[in-house]
């Protein structure tokens, strides 16, 4: 399966462009604590059962720390009938080293 990724780049674009997206963090809570995008934290082992949080019609961007986790949830998502989902390539630690330098890194 092929699945539908983002760049760091094109994410921020579309905040900029204020987009109507919904960013979901499937890191766990000690992660999101260190740093975040503000985004919707539902860690990856409780997507299934959390499952009724997220609009299947919303613009989905997931990430998480490196894109490992945030691709299998992307792909479980699109398993599960969400059309419009795709992974932030290379996670949040992209994010840090190409977009929010003063982001803390871990």
């Amino acid at each position: 399966m092929t699945i539908p990724e983002i760049s760091v780049q094109e994410l921020e674009a579309l905040r900029q462009a204020d987009a109507d997206i919904f960013v979901l963090d499937v890191r766990n809570p000690d992660e999101y604590a260190i740093c975040n995008l503000a985004g919707h934290l539902i860690p990856l082992k409780e997507l299934p059962s959390r499952l009724n949080e997220l609009n299947p019609d919303q613009h989905i961007i997931v990430h998480c720390h490196a894109g490992g986790r945030s691709r299998r949830a992307t792909e479980f998502l699109i398993q599960q009938g969400f059309k419009n989902v795709c992974n932030l390539r290379g996670g949040i630690t992209s994010w840090a080293n190409e977009i929010d330098f003063t982001m803390p890194k871990y």
